[in-house]
């Protein structure tokens, strides 16, 4: 179970599996996933704004806790050809019976390599790393265009809290019309990280007219959090006891939304380590390239036709 060669995460001269990693979060999982706790899901009347502090996107309907949640067996959707399992679940108590047709899941996947998955947002991943895909499906809203989000508990090494990095890109081949990468890095030993697009989608084709933005609130520290009560997680991060929080809100009151299906879906790539680093596609290459060679290539051009006229004339000899 684990793979021995050049040290890598602090571990020694020994790191884990693709298959450990995958038993290591399914341990922890839903709540927990190496430090990181998805706690509540909420869901806001957006065409409510009156009354409501800037920082919700409409009025506050009350929250999903995840802890009161039923969920399945996981051993029903473990599949280790592609080292993935689903947490499927919905509210044991549901008195409006919003969930009667609906569940939220979280699909948790470790990866043997790097590569990028097939659908949006195709984040690049490396076999220290795993994916944390959450989809909405099928509960019924209790507003005509409501909008959903995640509280997200996180641990902090200090006092304060640590801020979203935002990283800009000219490249979007991966991710159409998104320039933006998220990242929440943690730098104490083990060092890890949290990585996304700020982008979800209203269909499960995930094409660019299904495309959701995603806001996220500043981190803030909070005492009413618990560590999350997994032994990984504890091997992990011992018993530190600082948390932050932040919120996850997904969609706009104009535009596409889980109204138009009743489906939303949004991926995160956690891990531990340093985060993997994007480079320019091949495409945006070739789209340079040939942006930046052409205008050369003309003056090139432009200077060989030049020199050949003036030869041309300069060996031109006259009769008288």
């Amino acid at each position: 179970m684990c793979g021995c060669g050049e040290p890598r995460w602090a571990w020694g001269r020994c790191a884990p599996s693709p298959m450990l990693l995958l038993s290591l979060l399914l341990s922890a999982a839903p709540f927990g996933l190496l430090g990181e706790e998805t706690r509540q899901l909420f869901e806001f009347d957006s065409t409510n704004v009156s009354d409501v502090a800037a920082k919700f996107p409409g009025k506050p309907y009350p929250p999903y806790p995840l802890a009161e949640f039923s969920w399945n067996n996981i051993t029903d959707s473990l599949d280790p050809a592609t080292l993935s399992a689903t947490f499927r679940g919905h509210p044991m108590h549901d008195p409006t019976n919003a969930f009667a047709n609906g569940s939220l899941a979280f699909r948790v996947q470790a990866f043997s390599g790097s590569g990028r998955p097939i659908q949006p947002p195709r984040l690049l991943h490396t076999a220290d790393t795993c994916q944390l895909e959450v989809a909405l499906c099928g509960a019924s809203p209790r507003g005509n265009r409501s909008l959903f989000g995640l509280e997200v508990a996180t641990l902090s090494q200090g006092p304060d809290c640590p801020s979203v990095q935002e990283q800009l890109s000219i490249d979007d081949e991966y991710t159409p019309a998104v320039f933006q990468l998220d990242q929440l890095l943690w730098d104490a030993l083990p060092s890890g990280f949290m990585q996304w697009r700020p982008v979800a989608f209203s269909q499960k084709q995930r094409g660019r007219e299904s495309a959701l933005p995603c806001q996220v609130s500043p981190l803030h520290p909070t005492l009413e959090y618990p560590l999350p009560q997994s032994p990984i997680v504890r091997a992990f991060f011992g018993s530190q006891t600082n948390f932050c929080a932040f919120n996850l809100t997904f969609g706009a009151s104009t535009g596409p939304g889980y109204w138009d299906h009743y489906y939303f879906s949004w991926s995160m790539l956690l891990g531990v380590g340093s985060p993997p680093v994007d480079t320019l596609s091949a495409l945006v290459l070739g789209i340079m390239a040939v942006a930046l060679g052409a205008p050369g290539l003309m003056l090139l051009g432009g200077g060989l036709i030049l020199l050949l006229r003036h030869k041309r004339y300069s060996e031109y000899q006259p009769i008288n």
